[in-house]
């Protein structure tokens, strides 16, 4: 297939189809849905980096690679007799249709709080979720635990159980962090586990109320302490230090100077 200014989805179909042929690509053509499926993960996040720190031209390149993710389980899908990319076109439009019927159906919609609630509402019929403990174990379990936790805690305030005010939610991360620092007292590992979770989940509900997204606060904060620990590095060389040499003294005494 030769190179072209502009190419269709059909396109991309058919180089994949080619790519899983038995004279095709050796690694494309023995994959299955498992031995990629970290793929869409990996490529999903490569594309919000991309948005956040790239150009418009790195975003479009990543979100390329999304949605080959798409086109090869789709060939991999219609290989086995299971469904094809049309397939999953039908699923998506009829997704949107059925779930927006404030646009496309009798509901009305006047703002976004309205609109999600008819998206909720639709979701619940189409998958027959008749209790709230469904809404709640309907998030997906592979969401990483920080959003998932958000997602549940978002889902259990539309039903009305939450906090009435945010003084409340400071003080239970106070005591779970007591609670914690007793269960590491006792010594219990299994303990100590469940109440390190019950301190994060506590947290991540502090963040919503702060609307601050859990996800993207811990990535800043990260990339906050690479960048502090960068500095520490070019002045400890500056002074003719080695890091792996120097006290945990003297590691704090640099690290309070690049802080500051």
């Amino acid at each position: 297939m030769e190179l072209k200014d502009k190419y269709t989805i059909d396109d991309l179909i058919a180089i994949v189809a080619r790519l899983r042929q038995p004279d095709g690509c050796p690694w494309d053509k023995v994959q299955t849905h498992q031995s990629i499926k970290k793929s869409m993960i990996e490529e999903t996040y490569e594309a919000i980096d991309a948005l956040d720190f790239g150009t418009d031209h790195d975003f479009a390149n990543e979100l390329g690679d999304v949605l080959l993710q798409v086109v090869f389980h789709a060939q991999i899908a219609s290989e086995r007799g299971a469904f094809d990319f049309d397939d999953i076109l039908k699923e998506i439009c009829d997704k949107l249709i059925t779930r927006h019927t404030h646009v496309f159906g009798a509901d009305h919609a006047g703002n976004e709080t309205e609109a999600l609630a008819n998206w909720e509402k639709n979701k619940k019929k189409e998958k027959k979720i008749s209790t709230y403990t469904g809404v709640l174990k309907d998030v997906p379990q592979y969401l990483p635990a920080l959003m998932r936790a958000e997602k549940i805690q978002k889902k259990a305030r539309g039903f009305g159980f939450d906090w009435d005010d945010i003084d409340d939610v400071f003080a239970k991360v106070t005591e779970e962090q007591e609670e914690l620092r007793q269960a590491y007292k006792e010594g219990d590992a299994a303990h100590i586990r469940e109440e390190y979770g019950d301190l994060l989940f506590s947290v991540v509900n502090l963040g919503r109320f702060l609307d601050t997204d859990p996800e993207t606060s811990l990535t800043a904060a990260s990339n906050k302490f690479i960048t502090r620990f960068s500095r520490l590095e070019e002045k400890a060389k500056a002074e003719g230090k080695d890091i792996e040499k120097m006290t945990l003294s003297e590691l704090d005494e640099l690290w309070n100077a690049v802080k500051e």
